[in-house]
């Protein structure tokens, strides 16, 4: 029975998820559930994943749902898995756990506030909220800084690997994600980080070209944001 995943190439961890699995020949269906369409939290949807959160995987009888679990299952249940993704080594998979559990409470709060305050609120005619804004932005360089000199220290990739590990590919696509801020505020916020530039680079080459394919969606949706924010600006300056 192929492996169903519900899905939306919007979605941090449902990248991530994407990009494992066409790396490693995993044959699946891919059903879309666009959030931006609140699409989360239909009926159908939430009798399968009753968080109302992408992504979900169903294998057979079994549901799963958690981007860091599913990844784990996959990478255990599939033998032509290259080890590197999910080290077998003890230590090294202890590694690949601690930064995975870094991720939720560190990198993926300060971008998904980021996000919120500067581009989806504003999109939404939501009023700004300043102070919420500069916390996100402060959760989020600080994570980035220590990503820069922790995570990365030691290698090309986190932990100081010299391959990928599912670790890298969900938080690289959190990193991605700043795609959507306007040019200057991505290159404001990032340039400073040149190991995380590079790792980003490192973990494209090292996933192509499936995560250019993937990410097509998200490029996209940043062509058309910059182009909303744009005008939003030349409004307010003529008021």
């Amino acid at each position: 029975m192929t492996l169903k995943l519900y899905c939306d190439r919007m979605s941090q961890p449902s990248r991530a998820i994407l990009i494992f699995c066409k790396m490693n020949g995993i044959d699946f269906e891919e059903i879309t559930i666009n959030i931006l369409k609140n699409e989360q939290h239909a009926p159908e949807y939430k009798a399968i994943n009753p968080m109302s959160q992408v992504p979900t995987i169903v294998d057979g009888d079994f549901t799963l749902f958690e981007s860091h679990a599913i990844l784990i299952y996959l990478s255990c249940k599939y033998p032509g898995v290259a080890s590197h993704w999910y080290p077998s080594d003890l230590v090294e998979r202890a590694k690949v756990h601690s930064a995975l559990d870094w991720h939720h409470a560190n990198l993926r709060r300060g971008s998904v506030g980021v996000i919120v305050n500067n581009v989806l609120l504003p999109l939404n005619g939501l009023p700004f909220n300043a102070q919420a804004a500069e916390e996100a932005e402060k959760t989020l360089v600080k994570a980035l800084t220590i990503l820069e000199t922790f995570w990365l220290k030691d290698g090309p990739f986190l932990t100081g690997r010299s391959q990928p590990s599912i670790a890298d590919l969900n938080l690289v696509s959190e990193v991605m994600e700043l795609q959507l801020l306007s040019e200057k505020e991505h290159d404001r916020l990032l340039s400073p980080f040149k190991k995380v530039l590079q790792w980003v680079e490192d973990t494209k080459s090292a996933t192509a070209p499936y995560f250019e394919e993937i990410h097509g969606v998200l490029y996209k949706a940043r062509d058309e944001f910059r182009a909303l924010m744009a005008a939003k600006s030349g409004e307010n300056d003529l008021k």
